[in-house]
């Protein structure tokens, strides 16, 4: 399967909440083996729309994973090919770190069977990927905001889906984690594995390999991050008020003050 292989797509998606229709004949498609971010203003409909990707939220339309429709696959199939993190997701505060991570392994595992050394090897592994190794006999109770979401990447790194969703994955996460975070996806690419992130953090989002636009419940343009058009878009989305620019060979967004706010 290519690159450029649709991984997860959506066709003509509508979306209401409360009666208010939020996502408004979404059109869009993810490659397999790469990353794409979704960005834009707040209320562009960002989460929603990864929501509903993930099949938490009911919709009108079509969504398809590796061309099949999504909602007519067996929910183990389902659950083993598409891992979702969350914000602020709820999660025991009694629970030990090592089982938290474990639950990432529950779609692969017959009913109530223990886990087997295989699914062992998986979480240690994910949990020292995401540096919460040393804490694996802790309960998250004891943890920080930063430490928990650590370990909540863990638990969707263990799954070992070939589709990651990841809302605001970097809440919490101070600047030397964020790294760690990138590093991780890049890992998770060079697998094949297609990840899709919703950021508001534009500097971080201009890593990933697309980006997705965002505003007003509408996809307003899909393209590499490197392109002039996709710039020119996430500027305008966010009313000019950032520019991108290449620093170090790399993209950053740089706010723009009004011209009567500049140094005199």
């Amino acid at each position: 399967m290519s690159a450029h292989t649709p991984a997860l797509r959506a066709h003509d998606l509508h979306v209401s909440l409360a009666g208010q229709e939020i996502l408004h004949g979404v059109e869009v498609a993810f490659g397999t083996g790469r990353w794409t971010s979704i960005v834009g203003p707040n209320g562009a409909g960002k989460s929603t729309l990864l929501k509903a990707l993930a099949g938490l939220l009911p919709a009108t339309g079509g969504i398809f994973l590796f061309d099949q429709a999504l909602m007519a696959m067996d929910r183990r199939e389902r659950a083993q090919q598409l891992s979702w993190l969350g914000q602020n997701e709820a999660t025991s505060d009694d629970l030990r770190v090592w089982d938290v991570a474990m639950l990432g392994r529950m779609p692969h595992q017959d009913w109530l069977a223990a886990p087997n050394a295989h699914d062992h090897a998986v979480v240690e592994t994910a949990l020292k990927a995401t540096q919460a190794w040393d804490w694996r006999e802790r309960v998250l109770g004891q943890l920080s905001g930063g430490e928990r979401q650590r370990v909540l990447l863990a638990r969707a790194m263990a799954v070992q889906a070939q589709v990651m969703l990841m809302d605001e994955p970097l809440t919490n996460l101070d600047p030397p984690h964020q790294v760690d975070w990138l590093e991780q996806v890049r890992c998770l690419t060079a697998q094949q594995t297609t990840v899709i992130s919703v950021l508001h953090e534009i500097g971080m989002a201009l890593h990933a390999d697309d980006l997705v636009v965002m505003q007003a419940g509408r996809v307003v343009h899909q393209g590499a991050c490197a392109d002039a058009a996709t710039h020119r878009a996430v500027e305008a989305v966010f009313e000019h008020r950032i520019a991108i620019h290449a620093l170090e060979g790399q993209w950053v967004a740089v706010p723009k003050l009004p011209n009567n706010q500049g140094s005199p």
